[in-house]
């Protein structure tokens, strides 16, 4: 929970935690079904109009602001990484291809082997839908690298790193593999009645924009996870090939 003592902290939504402040950047575990940032249909409702009204402690014309350093979907939960000024935000976004991002998925069926790497090229239809291409020339690439941390069932949780940061990459590239992300209403499979996405942005580790030491900041995987894979962490990791 946002500790009381907080300043401003009454005027940030209960579901959005922060998880690191200082002079510079502040690190929130946003909730699934927020936006990070506004869109022609919502302005309100997003962690970025909510952190600019905490830093603004409610007084609208206050110069203080939070500048945007990247953005995960709407329906994915976990850490986002906002900045407190242009020059914070410009430093991390130079140094966001040294930045580690790991997530925790939960998958449809059982994976063939341990772990893996997942390589493809990706472009967007007009329709905003993301899909694989072997048009090297017109699609960007993607890499995802994941290994299984445990299994219950027809469900498997994943460990997921992102080696780039393409719209939409996990979830398209696990459905390209045959096992889509829980939850997923857009590249899933048909009858998912999950009620979120199962993916959870968990942990980041990226250097400082000024100070330069190494931070390595985490958020919980979401206790609806439970639901699908038992206890995180009880059951037995899958092993070999």
């Amino acid at each position: 929970m946002n500790a009381p003592s907080r300043p401003g902290a009454r005027h940030l939504p209960p579901n959005l935690r922060i998880i690191h402040e200082d002079r510079d950047i502040i690190v929130v575990d946003k909730p699934a079904g927020m936006l990070t940032m506004a869109t022609d249909t919502e302005k309100e409702r997003t962690a970025y109009f909510a952190l600019t009204d905490y830093v603004r402690k409610g007084n609208s014309k206050s110069r203080n602001r939070i500048f945007i350093v990247h953005r995960l979907d709407r329906e994915t939960s976990g850490l986002v990484i906002f900045a407190k000024s242009e020059e914070a935000k410009r430093t991390l976004q130079e140094r966001w291809a040294e930045t580690t991002k790991i997530y925790a998925a939960v998958v449809h069926g059982r994976m063939d082997k341990a772990s893996g790497l997942v390589i493809s090229h990706l472009m967007e239809s007009g329709v905003h839908k993301v899909y694989s291409t072997r048009d090297t020339t017109q699609g960007k690439l993607a890499r995802t690298a994941w290994k299984v941390v445990q299994e219950r069932g027809e469900y498997t949780l994943l460990e997921i790193e992102l080696l780039t940061g393409r719209k939409h990459q996990i979830r398209v590239q696990m459905a390209d593999l045959g096992h889509p992300v829980v939850g997923d209403r857009k590249y899933g499979a048909g009858g998912d009645s999950f009620p979120r996405l199962a993916l959870h942005a968990k942990s980041v580790t990226f250097a400082h924009p000024f100070r330069g030491q190494s931070m390595t900041l985490t958020a919980p995987v979401p206790a609806a996870f439970a639901q699908l894979v038992g206890r995180i962490g009880q059951d037995e990791p899958k092993t070999g090939d």
